[in-house]
């Protein structure tokens, strides 16, 4: 059964290139504005549950947004709204395409085209409507009690909810105009892609932009809030975007939270992993980052959920719940060009620790590729802990282990892709790629945790190529120490590092790595003027989860800076992973081994 997908857009003008008051050209840094990707969860608040909007047609009959957006079977189609201006250039210029959008997706798609000026009158609207031949619902808000509503700032701002009321998408239509600025045609089709998703019930690329255009004044211009949330009114939204990734059927979660009744079932526990910030798992501080993948709760999200499980969880009218995402069976990055697996299943024992197994596996491409994406998936995701994989060919005939382990350095050189539980894939930027070398060698190295229940996995690593080289070539390296000593019962042990940088760089990702008695890790930049700056501040490490951080801006630093990592270890009995606390501790590749390694991504 297909959704109902409702798509509010809002288009305004975009101020001109000269200042009114002094009648002189504007020489400043925003003469050209584009639209951004935003990540602010609490402003923007896509994934929430939107409830409906009583609209007022050109006829002058109310109609709630939900009636409107049912088909005539009955079934709630996805909205779109579309904010709009008669006279806002940005307004006309989007038409055609909002037209073209229209036509195209009209029969499972319900149209709001919400004018949000002040100054437009009837014959204004009659005019817009009939300019652009829209057929959807002309819906009109002179005092902009809607655009509050819904949080709208910016004319050019679209929204798409879909048939359970889940805002799945705001923002810009693409990236084809902006203030300053049209291009032949957009690169980023950011509503058609959120479309599609939806449609299909997929997972929506990009959830939220800015959108350039005419600032409105809308009031507080923010959600209210939600006195009395309940399981399916915001819950069940709340626990689908963090949560049931890993925690569904089939998936690494040791039990699924898909339903009222799993969630309920677990309503104690999740109260207590969210208040102390267990769960989702995210462990770096406030005041690093900000970060592009950022798993963790917003500070509403936290407040909801808690309250929720107080009231006594609630589970609220189905009709409200939200619209199940279908996970793809196979790959996350889409049909691969290239699968490379263990040459045969490894046998995970029910009981014991597994020491880290190392394996090599030779890649069968001729030539260079230069890598799109690239996801590494086990076939038994409950017993991996889990992989990296190196760029590392074994151990040459005649070459004995000591020369060995210096090509390498257990595991400082040659870093290629790693994969925890719900970090398993990569996705590159268009103009930024990692390069596979033609007859590779991959050393994957495979924590396996066994679970009570003997099996069997055969981890592969897939990639997605590019047909040219992109503009930037992605690289990891490292800030490591190998030699340190732990003393026995130590527990708050410092080990410090530095790599200063020969050449400007620009720095992308961090993945701190220890074992079981690592603390806690920071990283720190050093400028050439002596300034210091924090990159990551890891206060809580937790070896259970190999986390990357990804930059959501990525810095620009440049030559002769000096990339600092500090990481603190707890060698005492007060750690209850401690496998040895009597023992002296030092640089190895096993668990009861320690590690200091931070990987850093750069071009």
């Amino acid at each position: 059964m297909l959704n109902t997908i409702v798509v509010i857009a809002l288009v305004l003008c975009s101020p001109g290139a000269f200042d009114s008051r002094a009648g002189e050209p504007v020489q400043d840094r925003s003469t050209k504005v584009a639209p951004k990707v935003r990540f602010d969860d609490d402003q923007h608040r896509v994934g929430e549950w939107m409830p409906p909007l009583k609209l007022v047609g050109l006829d002058g009959r109310p109609v709630l947004s939900s009636d409107y957006a049912k088909s005539e079977a009955g079934v709630r189609r996805p909205l779109i709204i579309v904010a709009r201006e008669s006279s806002c250039p940005l307004c006309k210029r989007y038409g055609p395409e909002l037209a073209r959008l229209e036509t195209e997706f009209g029969d499972r798609v319900a149209f709001v085209f919400l004018n949000v000026s002040e100054v437009d009158r009837a014959s204004d609207y009659q005019q817009d409507q009939t300019t652009f031949g829209f057929r959807g619902l002309y819906a009109v808000d002179p005092v902009r009690d809607h655009a509050s509503r819904l949080g709208i700032s910016s004319t050019t701002e679209v929204l798409l909810i879909d048939g359970s009321g889940t805002l799945r998408y705001r923002g810009a239509v693409d990236d084809r105009y902006g203030i300053g600025y049209a291009k032949d045609r957009a690169e980023n089709l950011y509503l058609r892609d959120a479309l599609a998703a939806v449609l299909t019930g997929g997972i929506v690329p990009v959830l939220a932009t800015t959108a350039p255009g005419c600032e409105i004044d809308a009031g507080s211009a923010r959600i209210a809030p939600m006195k009395s949330p309940t399981y399916h009114n915001r819950i069940s939204r709340i626990v689908q975007s963090k949560c049931v990734h890993c925690h569904r059927k089939g998936a690494v979660g040791p039990f699924p939270l898909e339903t009222y009744a799993q969630v309920k079932g677990r309503r104690t526990m999740v109260h207590d992993v969210v208040e102390d910030r267990r769960m989702p798992p995210w462990f770096a501080a406030e005041g690093s980052g900000p970060w592009e993948n950022d798993w963790s709760l917003t500070r509403r999200e936290r407040a909801d959920l808690m309250a929720w499980v107080d009231n006594g969880t609630p589970e609220g009218d189905s009709a409200d719940g939200v619209a199940p995402i279908e996970y793809p069976s196979a790959w996350m990055i889409g049909t691969p060009d290239l699968v490379v697996e263990l040459p045969d299943a490894y046998s995970v024992p029910a009981e014991g620790v597994v020491e880290y197994v190392y394996k090599y596996v030779q890649t069968p491409n001729e030539e260079d590729r230069w890598i799109d994406s690239m996801e590494i998936r086990p076939t038994a995701p409950g017993v991996v802990h889990h992989v990296l994989v190196f760029l590392e060919e074994p151990q040459r005939d005649g070459e004995d282990r000591r020369a060995f382990r210096r090509r390498f350095r257990g595991g400082l050189r040659g870093y290629f892709a790693g994969m925890v539980p719900g970090q398993g894939w990569t996705i590159y930027p268009e103009d930024k790629g990692k390069k596979l070398p033609a007859k590779a060698w991959l050393k994957f190295q495979i924590h396996y945790t066994p679970n009570g229940v003997a099996t069997k996995d055969k981890t592969r690593i897939a990639f997605k190529f590019r047909d040219a080289p992109p503009t930037h070539e992605m690289t990891t390296s490292s800030v490591a120490a190998t030699r340190f000593r732990i003393p026995p019962g130590d527990g708050n042990h410092r080990v410090d590092a530095s790599l200063r940088l020969r050449q400007a760089r620009t720095l992308y990702s961090f993945a701190p790595h220890m074992h079981v008695r690592g603390k806690a890790f920071r990283y720190e930049l050093e400028l050439p003027t002596g300034e210091r700056k924090l990159l990551v501040d890891v206060p809580r490490y937790d070896f259970n989860w190999q986390l990357r951080y990804r930059l959501r801006d990525p810095l620009e630093i440049p030559a002769g800076s000096i990339i600092h990592a500090s990481a603190w270890f707890d060698n005492s009995d007060s750690n209850p992973a401690n496998p040895n606390p009597k023992a002296t501790v030092r640089f190895g590749e096993q668990t009861w081994d320690e590690m200091m390694i931070g990987y850093f991504e750069w071009h």
